[in-house]
């Protein structure tokens, strides 16, 4: 009896070693993921945080806007300045057109 036990013991080791590693992997592989999201988040956080410039306004009625409203290209938003030259500066912008 004692033998049988033993045996059946010995068997299921190397599967339960098996499944071991396998457990401690994935549990790696999901604190990996994890902290790669953080830092992800993080960077794109940092990205979108840039000082407000000068040429930021308030327009009654309609709110904060960056740029010239009087360019055809304005996107008339307190975030995004136009859809040519976003980040700007709207002086000197070789795309400028005046509004019709």
């Amino acid at each position: 009896m004692f033998k049988t036990l033993l045996l059946i013991t010995i068997g299921f080791l190397p599967s339960l070693f098996s499944l071991w590693v396998i457990r401690k992997t994935q549990w790696r592989t999901r604190l990996r993921l994890r902290q790669a999201a953080i830092n992800a988040s993080r960077a794109r956080i940092q990205q979108h945080l840039r000082p407000v410039e000068g040429d930021r306004y308030y327009l009654e009625g309609v709110g904060f806007l960056i740029g010239d409203i009087s360019c055809k290209f304005n996107a008339r938003s307190g975030y995004l300045r136009c859809a040519i030259n976003p980040n700007g500066p709207c002086q000197g912008c070789r795309y400028y057109e005046a509004r019709e």
